[in-house]
């Protein structure tokens, strides 16, 4: 283009480049503008990836002159503990439905770390795992791929040519439409040229690399207690983040009621159909009604154990960019709820403190703010009148700061992922996780002040690392947890990326480490107090687990043990009517009588002509025996080859039977019709059976039936 600014020549104005180019061709000739700007552009390759380096869902190091030669490549440049790198997630997963790597696109996260825990790479392991993601990752440890490509920020997407040769840089989140738009003429231009290469990539998913013996929970993010009144007893909710599933037990982990769980996904309705989206925080308003932020999902749901219900209070089940709020329920659209909890605030507009109205306080990670749901009609601050359901934003600019102030909206918070309250001096503590640091929010008048970690200087987000101390001469790394004592002394904190669990005296803001040696804490995401006050419930994260540490009167520790769930009391019964579906028995696999680790892997091939309805929806999903199994991924829209891995429990039941049921639409020349069908796969147990078994599964399908084979021999 005649004229253009010397600053065009430079990767990180890509962007602005093509939009000029899209601008001066106009919306209706979009496409051929990315492809005359393809045809310009004159970016040099980037260099290789270097040697060494770790890699995550491949068996083999990706190169650029070997696996990612004649592809288009779109580099992801994220670090785990960023909410706006989480926002693209979803927008990705779209891009790989849509675009295959044999249609010519592979995308590949590049990990380069803001703090220092994430540089190790068995906790990127563990967030791949998490976040579910499927596309390959490599730890780039020193920062190496983000100088080669000139990346400033999180995140930042590179989309690449296919001799490594930049297109664009995109900063930012809310990309998906442009991406879809340059990928899609980026294919078509470069294979006209004759330059894209349809061979695949050797993917070998994360999740293999599960724990044998993991036990039931998949990244369990957060805990809440409350004292059953009717039985004067305990009972513990449990957000098992990683299932997409909440877990209400006993103190002694007998399970009550599972929530969820069958597949990822948003749907209110009774418990067992219910569907979430990696749920973080939870909280009890009383004996049956449980309120969770269902952060992925972005939406807070009402869980009635009462009336065995699910339904959506707030959010409408998409990232909302709204940073007042003010609409009511379901209406109001908001971004990653982590926590929250409840306020029981004195009514303004009345004459007695007596009459107490109960506000939800919703830590608003996606946004950097707290907001409310206000569940009844409220008088607040400054003698403001909310109806019942409001949604609405108490504290923080919506900046990415860690900036304290008298005036709660000129306040700013950096991704807070915790709350606590203390009823005592009304006000809630917050985990400010990007500036390793925790708040107070007064809920009187709405001051925000600093407690401990962080820094004076509200823009500094690198203020991190492992010190005690008081105020701002204590460090903390990325803190997600909080409970407080009931005696509202002792603020409880889980330093999660120090592994560490912390304690504050909230009158001195004050921080000293708890002695929790041997215990191995891996990423601790979520705390909370039992009812006596006598024990602290741990959300153990990567370990899979629930600790439990036992203190005295002086909170000195006497007892650490481990929560043991009993899951397995509950079979689950299949609401799949199986008469009306074509089964397909396959042949029994051993696992270990003390349970283990499936890996099944299974390939759809057609017959006779047969072949999947393009765009139809296809899917599967699958049925476990109990809620003491677990199973990720549990559905997906993949249906030709996927593989599962399957935490097997202690043998729980007899003749234990996996069914993945499928739900296809197929076509062959002269007709489309459904094809529904289940393939049950039965588990045996063993004492001389492996803890870990691999499972080959090949289906053939043609016309009128579904043929099984199993290709490993036992």
């Amino acid at each position: 283009m005649d004229g253009e600014d010397e600053f065009f020549d430079s990767i990180s104005y890509s962007h602005q480049k093509l939009t000029q180019y899209i601008r001066k061709k106009g919306v209706i000739q979009q496409d051929l503008a990315v492809k005359e700007y393809l045809a310009d552009i004159k970016y040099p390759p980037v260099g290789d990836f270097q040697k060494g380096l770790e890699w995550f869902n491949v068996s083999e190091p990706l190169s650029f002159t070997k696996h990612l030669k004649g592809k288009v490549v779109l580099l992801d440049f994220f670090t785990y503990c960023c909410i706006n790198c989480m926002h693209i997630l979803p927008d990705l997963k779209d891009i790989e439905n849509e675009f295959s790597v044999e249609d010519g696109l592979v995308v590949i996260g590049v990990h380069s770390a803001k703090f220092e825990n994430e540089k190790v790479s068995k906790y990127i392991l563990a967030a791949v795992q998490r976040y579910n993601i499927a596309h390959p990752v490599v730890n780039d440890n020193e920062s190496f791929m983000w100088r080669n490509c000139d990346v400033h920020c999180w995140p930042t997407l590179v989309l690449l040519g296919p001799n490594a040769n930049p297109i664009v840089m995109l900063m930012g989140e809310g990309h998906k439409e442009d991406l879809l738009l340059y990928i899609k003429n980026a294919i078509e231009y470069y294979k006209s040229r004759n330059e894209i290469s349809s061979h695949k990539i050797p993917f070998k998913s994360a999740y293999h690399l599960l724990p044998d013996l993991k036990g039931p929970l998949l990244f369990p993010g957060k805990i809440a207690s409350y004292i059953d009144e009717q039985n004067n007893s305990e009972i513990l909710a449990i957000s098992d983040t990683g299932s997409n599933r909440i877990l209400v037990v006993q103190h002694d982990g007998t399970l009550i009621q599972e929530v969820g769980g069958s597949r990822m996904g948003f749907k209110d309705g009774n418990l067992e159909e219910a569907q979430f989206n990696a749920p973080q925080g939870l909280t009890f308003l009383d004996n049956y009604t449980l309120f969770v932020a269902d952060t992925e999902n972005h939406a807070i749901r009402k869980i009635d154990l009462k009336n065995n219900h699910v339904s959506t209070v707030a959010g409408i089940g998409e990232q909302g960019r709204d940073h007042k709020g003010g609409r009511s329920g379901t209406c109001q659209e908001i971004s990653s709820p982590w926590d929250v909890c409840i306020f029981k605030t004195p009514d303004l507009g009345s004459s007695t403190d007596n009459n107490l109205k109960n506000v939800l306080i919703i830590a608003m990670a996606g946004t950097h703010q707290i907001w409310a749901l206000f569940l009844a009609d409220t008088i607040w601050w400054k003698n403001q009148r909310f109806t019942a359901g409001t949604c609405v934003c108490i504290a923080g600019s919506g900046r990415e700061e860690n900036k304290n102030n008298q005036y709660p909206h000129a306040s700013a918070f950096a991704q807070p992922s915790g709350l606590a309250l203390c009823n005592k001096n009304k006000e809630v503590y917050i985990a400010d996780s990007e500036s390793s640091s925790i708040r107070r929010l007064s809920l009187v008048d709405g001051k925000v002040s600093a407690v401990v970690g962080g820094d004076r200087n509200p823009n500094n987000l690198f203020a991190f690392g492992d010190k005690d101390g008081k105020q701002y001469e204590s460090k903390l790394q990325h803190v997600l947890g909080l409970a407080m004592a009931k005696a509202e002394d002792v603020l409880f904190v889980a330093d999660t990326y120090n592994h560490k669990i912390k304690k504050v005296d909230i009158s001195t803001n004050t921080i000293s480490t708890i002695n929790t040696s041997g215990t191995n804490l891996n990423e601790p995401a979520g705390l909370c107090i039992s009812a006596d006050g006598k024990k602290l419930y741990i959300a153990d994260t990567n370990n899979h687990d629930i600790r439990i540490i036992e203190f005295d009167s002086n909170y000195s520790i006497v007892k650490i043990n481990k929560l043991e769930l009993k899951l397995n009391i509950k079979k689950r019964i299949s609401k799949i009517d199986k008469s009306k579906l074509h089964l397909v028995l396959g042949k029994p696999v051993f696992v270990n009588s003390k349970g283990g680790k499936l890996i099944i892997t299974t390939n759809l091939d057609f017959r006779d002509g047969l072949a999947l309805a393009s765009d139809a929806p296809q899917n599967w999903n699958v049925h476990l025996p109990s809620a003491s199994w677990s199973c990720v991924p549990n559905s997906d829209s993949n249906v030709l080859n996927f593989d599962v891995v399957i935490s097997v429990p202690p043998m729980d039941v007899e003749n234990a039977v996996v069914d993945f049921v499928y739900n296809l639409v197929t076509c062959s020349s002269d007709s489309c019709f459904p094809r529904s069908f289940i393939i049950q796969q039965p588990v045996n147990f063993s004492t001389n059976a492996p803890f870990s078994q691999n499972v080959s599964l090949k289906l053939s399908l043609d016309r009128s039936k579904v043929a099984l084979e199993l290709l490993n021999k036992y």
